[in-house]
């Protein structure tokens, strides 16, 4: 049950805590009010002014200005500082960007440091451009190279061997240059859906690149091992398939690599080559992300009328940025060299979440003029307090310490404390719990419908639009249920126009929309926007193409885009499986059963008891599935008889068990169990996953499941509580529970 509480929080943001945030004891039970982690984070970050001179008694009053902040619900730090702070973990960073040198050495010591950030809670970006190409010569060996996609798989494999804990799941970014002889396979290595899940994947287009392709004209591939150029390609074809795979699926991204090093501040340190899992931190290798965000729908004043709380929004900005620059302080990074970069820096990332509410509040529609007029204004004075008061920290504590030789040194600007100091991040899990729109996202949507345990369905209604609907009388449960139902009030006439127009939700929103807002947010970000632009599922390969050219003309930095239902509707390969055409539908007959087949029963630890598994297997393999709870009757037991019917089902059809395995590894209940020599079994569906996973793997080669079977980038159900994932902020997010790929 979730603790007593006497904040401002939401139902969906007290399970959100429950889950993932409060601190529970050894059986797995909450031992923490959230008052109290807000308390805990607040004292631990405070404490880092005693580092700089500061009393116990204004160490107090700084831990005091903190927790109001957060009980306030007007900042919320980045999901590792909530869940670590004060805790002996204390790892308090989010995401991580990684060198890969063209060496073995260096390949799979990164692969080490990858798995060592993946068990302290974070996520990274490489960039594979400095590996050599597939094929191409290795003299130590006499050999020929695999090249980066080849390497790129072993990165996966380690990562999903990662499971933090059942915390957070590593998420990995890749990115290739376009310009990298092995940038076409690279494009495709998703295709294949069950490959590379633990990674989302980016190329990273130059300037002339993008100058090509507006030409139609060729560029010049360039072997990374000696600069030698190897072919060339027309710039317009490979823009093309790029296109083209990420309306199949999603990936890859585009990051406009020549716009990151433009606002690259400390060129003398390094070359920005990678960005975060989710693409709105670029930083050079062994940096990491400290990020945080001020919730707008509270820097709202009504006196005589809604409008923009700019004093309220400077004092939050400025107190968020000192939260920020001690988060620095208070870190224990998991590796030396992290430590030692990300200090030598000392970037942070403060962006904004709620600004669709804010919007709302003000009457103006997501999809407006206005709208991109208020997030340049908002965004400008953001990063202009936020350095403001990075100079404050400066004349205080000293400048970054790579200071000297930095842009800013170099034009003459006032020290400052922090290297970057505005970062737009995607804010799944935090906007629940501040009860905020996500990010620069538009609302999701007015009414939506939430699962909860046991099978009942609640309405989860916007809190503005339902203090409008009960105060100008047009509020029935009947009208709720019917915008619960679809995906736009403009479907609904009967609700007031005025109403229709600012309550725009993201089905509403044409792509153009999206990256205008994008692009407005950019032109005064440090660093860059983590936004999706939502397509629908009707859309066309040329709808892509040009967000992607719309982009780049707006000065974004990198754009994501997601198809609704793409990936969904990618075909299963099945072999042998027999087709029959049905009105020009395919459907697949399952094999017949055979008057023998031979099996294997394991007995599986469950939550909900002892659950046996029966395998039996034809000549092509696993061919059915029975389940029996050692505890007959009950619900438990009817699910997984009535899950082992379809498992079958679809083995008979011709579906590899290692996409079955794929689908339910990794689901968790309320009441995992531990099987005897250490195995952790989420729950039924997971334990019914793995005793196929012993079925058909030999002794010692775990490790190849693992390598194909992730929830990474799944988009159906959320592996936390099965409710549906959301697209948005350049991330998967639950509204059900509050489950986050990303933060």
């Amino acid at each position: 049950m979730t603790p007593q509480t006497e904040l401002d929080l939401s139902d969906n943001a007290l399970t959100v805590l429950e889950r993932r945030y409060l601190k529970k004891d050894q059986e797995g039970n909450v031992v923490e009010r959230p008052e109290d982690m807000f308390r805990r984070v607040a004292e631990n970050i405070a404490s880092a002014d005693a580092n700089y001179g500061a009393s116990e008694q204004q160490v107090a009053q700084r831990a005091e200005q903190f927790y109001e902040m957060m009980t306030n619900l007007e900042f919320m730090p980045n999901s590792p500082t909530l869940m670590n702070a004060g805790r002996e973990f204390q790892q308090l960073s989010a995401c991580f960007v990684l060198p890969v040198e063209d060496s073995m050495e260096s390949i799979f010591e990164a692969v080490k440091d990858t798995a060592l950030i993946h068990k302290s809670g974070g996520g990274t970006g490489f960039s594979f451009s400095r590996l050599r190409p597939a094929d191409d010569m290795v003299s130590s060996t006499r050999g020929v190279s695999s090249g980066p996609v080849s390497f790129m798989k072993v990165f996966d494999a380690a990562t999903e061997a990662i499971k933090q804990g059942g915390v957070r799941r590593g998420a990995n970014m890749a990115v290739l240059r376009v310009d990298h002889p092995d940038i076409e396979a690279f494009i495709e290595a998703k295709r294949d859906h069950s490959q590379l899940t633990n990674f989302n994947l980016s190329v990273t287009a130059t300037d002339a690149f993008m100058q090509a392709v507006a030409e139609d004209a060729d560029y010049e591939l360039i072997n990374p091992r000696n600069g030698a150029v190897t072919g060339t390609l027309n710039a317009s074809e490979v823009f093309d398939r790029m296109v083209h795979l990420a309306w199949e699926g999603g990936d890859p991204g585009i990051i406009f690599l020549d716009r990151l090093n433009a606002d690259n501040p400390t060129p003398h340190v390094g070359e920005i080559e990678s960005t975060n899992p989710c693409g709105e931190q670029p930083l050079l290798p062994y940096e990491s992300c400290n990020l945080g965000s001020i919730n707008l729908d509270r820097m709202i004043a009504d006196d005589g009328g809604p409008e923009i709380d700019w004093d309220h929004l400077a004092r939050t900005v400025h107190l968020a940025v000192r939260f920020l620059d001690n988060v620095i302080d208070m870190n224990r990074f998991p590796l030396p060299a992290i430590e030692e970069k990300t200090k030598g820096n000392r970037k942070i990332g403060l962006g904004v979440m709620g600004f669709a509410d804010m919007l709302i509040l003000l009457g103006i529609p997501y999809n407006s003029e206005r709208a991109v007029q208020v997030a340049e204004e908002v965004m400008e004075f953001v990063r202009t307090e936020a350095r403001a008061e990075s100079a404050r920290l400066a004349e205080e504590r000293g400048p970054f310490p790579n200071w000297e030789g930095s842009t800013y040194q170099r034009e003459g600007h006032p020290p400052l404390r922090n290297a970057t100091t505005t970062t737009i991040a995607p804010t799944g899990s935090i906007s629940i719990i501040a009860g905020c729109s996500s990010g620069i996202e538009p609302v999701f949507s007015v009414v939506f419908t939430r699962h909860v345990l046991g099978g009942e369905e609640l309405l989860e209604v916007h809190p503005i639009f339902e203090r409008v609907a009960h105060e100008r009388g047009f509020h029935t449960p009947d009208l709720m249920k019917e915008i619960a139902a679809r995906s736009s009030l403009h479907e609904i006439p009967d609700l007031p126009q005025d109403v229709r127009e600012i309550f725009v939700t993201a089905h509403d929103v044409t792509p153009e929309w999206h990256i205008r807002i994008q692009g407005a947010f950019q032109k005064y970000t440090d660093n860059a926007v983590s936004k999706t632009v939502n397509f629908s599922n009707e859309a066309t390969v040329e709808d892509v193409a040009h967000v992607y050219r719309l982009a780049y003309e707006l000065g974004c930095k990198g754009v994501t885009i997601y198809r609704d239902g793409s990936r969904e509707e990618q075909v299963l390969t099945t072999g042998k499986t027999e087709e029959v055409r049905d009105q020009g539908r395919v459907s697949v007959r399952p094999r017949p059963r055979p008057k023998v087949t031979t099996g294997s029963t394991r007995a599986m630890h469950t939550g909900c008891g002892k659950l046996y598994v029966t395998i039996n297997e034809d000549e092509q393999g696993p061919f059915e599935l029975f389940a029996q709870m050692g505890k007959a009757g009950g619900c438990a037991a009817s699910q997984s008889e009535g899950l082992a019917r379809l498992i079958s089902l679809a083995f008979r059809s011709g579906i590899a068990p290692q996409e079955v395995i794929k689908q339910l590894k990794g689901i968790s209940c309320h009441m995992p169990a531990w099987e005897p020599g250490g195995r952790r079994i989420l729950s039924c569906p997971d334990a019914i996953a793995k005793a196929i996973e012993d079925c058909i793997t030999p002794v010692g080669e775990q490790l190849a499941i693992d390598f194909n079977g992730s929830s990474f980038g799944h988009t159906g159900a959320c592996p936390e509580c099965g409710g549906t994932l959301v697209h948005e902020g350049g991330c998967n997010v639950c509204r059900d529970c509050g489950y986050s790929q990303c933060d």
